[in-house]
């Protein structure tokens, strides 16, 4: 018999989403950037990072939805495969790749400009040998646990933070106001240029919807720490630079490729040079940890979707790990760190992410404006579209103010993923996707087959845990009619009694005229809205359910309003138990707040059998 492959463990917590994302931001962004970019703001730097920050927020906001709703292996590429098709999701998903390889290796090559200071007779050789090292021990730790990877991640991040702390509060006492004057010596036009040059510092907090699927409790603990791990990185960052502005000289920083670290000597003598030297290489070593860790699970997810070979895919029966994905990006890595400068990494690095934003803000849009049921994410962006929109507008603006070199990176980019798609995916990959269901929308034609809803389905219950009860299996199998117009009681009984009838075996006439009596003896509308018929048949083992929709309603009778929503149970005498067990089931649903209009705005059979599935309620056999 074969055995069955393991999948992804959740093994991830609060801490370790926080960390990972927080990781992936502290990087070269503050210990090497600031001095570069004082060079062309002055102390407007402080606005420009502050700028940064607030571009940031819609992709935060949208990544944090996107992945509470399908946190799966790949995360943006996943996002935008689902939600642009299998073209766009190759060219995302590699975009995706590159750009966290890059950026990781770029981290590990970074930390040539801290092991000068540390060590000032090592040569670049030695350094690039230190970074490829670096990167065969992660790509092998990552290989054997996610978790273990995950706590060094903790470990690293925390120390890092309580470095930075001890910089700002040594530097406050430092400070001279004077340095802040003249604020803006460059004009106001200066601050959008760097803001496009210190936007990457932020880039690495949707990292971690890259391994969503991997992560305990998802729907929480997601935007919990991305929305914690975004917000005291920006507090440190500005915090950071603030003091660093006013407490080195205006030449010395615009000159510094370690304005931290020489801000730390200036405060705390040689001892905190080299502790900040060494905070700077907590941050390169989280940063790549991070990159490696997230980076692999796009080509699995690509692969998993028949876009890759299949042996990206494949996780280890040892470790759960997919180690021939994080082999795979290792030794990209390496390559990268080997052969190609400091300066093409960041600016590839820069654009890929900033491109990915845009598509991460649109792929809300279209899951939105789609208006596909099963799209349940348990975070909701606020001030949806206006943050999407603020986003991707600035990202566009970012891009421009790069100039050709990024247009250049993201044109390679692009022809690479679709010669991928053409030559491997175009005839594997079939997929329905959210694009569809808004043209569906706008052109009123039936265009969509349900295999997105099916599979978002699936993903929820994962999400959730949801594991299937009698009652799940019945409705999965039950008779539901969708009908359009208006109708009288008896009308409704006679079609309800002939479709149980054939679902049962009992006589139709027999199963109308029991449930006429029942209505008439005591009525079973229970809402405005909802109404519940159940009888008793003769026999034993029998138990049926049959769910109406009717868009008109249906009139019970002369006192009530039309009922727009209909169950009818049909049990033997010996199902009185689950037959009770059902109704607390079917009230637990319908109390939901979004039911009703949930209930009015499926687009048919399929999506209200998904309603009462994928409910809140208490399951047991």
């Amino acid at each position: 018999m074969k055995k069955e492959i393991p999948g992804l463990i959740k093994q991830l917590k609060l801490i370790d989403v926080f960390s990972i994302a927080s990781g992936a931001m502290i990087s070269s962004g503050l210990f090497i950037l600031p001095g570069l970019a004082f060079a062309k703001s002055g102390p407007a730097v402080i606005i420009a990072y502050l700028t940064a920050s607030l571009l940031v927020i819609p992709a935060v906001l949208s990544s944090a939805e996107l992945t509470t709703a399908m946190p799966k292996a790949g995360g943006v590429y996943f996002f935008i495969d689902r939600s642009f098709g299998p073209a766009i999701g190759t060219i995302g998903g590699i975009s995706s790749w590159f750009s966290l390889s890059f950026k990781s290796a770029f981290a590990l090559t970074g930390m040539s400009y801290f092991a000068y200071l540390l060590f000032p007779d090592i040569s670049p050789f030695q350094v690039r040998l230190i970074a490829v090292i670096l990167c065969v021990f992660f790509t092998v730790l990552n290989i054997v646990s996610v978790k273990s990877a995950g706590r060094f991640q903790v470990i690293l991040v925390f120390s890092l933070l309580g470095l930075l702390l001890l910089y700002i509060m040594s530097g406050f006492s430092h400070m001279d106001v004077h340095r802040y004057a003249p604020f803006m010596p460059h004009g106001a036009g200066s601050i959008l240029m760097t803001t496009g040059l210190v936007f990457i510092s932020f880039a690495g907090i949707t990292k971690i919807a890259g391994i969503a699927e991997e992560v305990d409790k998802p729907g929480i603990n997601i935007p919990l720490g991305m929305i914690f791990s975004f917000l005291t990185v920006s507090i440190v960052y500005i915090l950071t630079i603030f003091v660093t502005v006013g407490i080195l000289d205006a030449d010395v920083l615009a000159h510094s490729n370690t304005p931290i670290s020489t801000g730390a000597g200036k405060t705390m003598g040689t001892p905190g040079m080299i502790l900040l030297s060494i905070a700077a290489l907590f941050a390169f070593i989280t940063t790549a940890n991070a990159g490696i860790m997230t980076a692999s699970r796009d080509p699995m997810a690509l692969s998993r979707d028949d876009l890759l070979p299949k042996f990206f895919s494949r996780i280890n029966r040892r470790f759960s790990t997919p180690h021939f994905s994080i082999l795979f990006t290792g030794l990209f890595m390496i390559c990268v760190v080997a052969f190609l400068s400091l300066e093409s990494l960041v600016k590839a690095a820069s654009t890929l992410l900033i491109t990915l934003f845009i598509f991460g803000n649109l792929a809300v849009i279209s899951m939105r404006e789609g208006k596909i049921g099963n799209y349940q994410p348990k975070f909701r962006s606020p001030l949806y579209p206006w943050v999407q929109i603020f986003g991707i507008t600035g990202s566009l603006l970012i891009l421009v103010e790069m100039g050709t070199p990024a247009l250049i990176t993201l044109g390679v980019t692009v022809s690479a993923g679709l010669a991928i798609y053409w030559i491997y995916g175009r005839r594997k990959a079939d997929r329905e996707f959210a694009l569809i269901h808004l043209v569906e929308r706008i052109m009123d034609k039936n265009l969509a087959k349900n295999i997105l809803e099916s599979e978002l389905k699936d993903i929820i219950r994962q999400r959730d845990d949801i594991t299937k009860d009698r009652f799940d299996r019945i409705i999965e199998k039950c008779t539901i009619l969708d009908l359009e117009d208006r109708m009288e009681l008896e009308e409704f009984l006679r079609i309800s009694a002939g479709r149980i009838s054939e679902d049962i075996g009992h006589a139709a006439d027999d199963i109308y005229q029991a449930l006429l009596k029942r209505e008439r003896d005591t009525s079973t509308v229970l809402s405005p809205f909802l109404a519940i018929p159940h009888i008793l048949i003769e026999g034993t083992d029998t138990f049926e359910i049959l769910v109406a929709r009717c868009r008109k309603g249906i009139l019970f009778s002369n006192e009530e309003k039309y009922i727009k929503a209909v169950f009818i149970l049909i049990g033997t005498a010996d199902q009185r138990n689950f037959h009770l067990k059902a109704l607390s089931a079917i009230a637990q649903i319908v109390q939901s707040p979004k039911f009703e209009d949930s209930w009015l705005k499926a687009k048919g059979v399929d999506n209200l059998r998904d309603i009462i599935l994928l409910g809140k309620r208490m399951r047991n056999e």
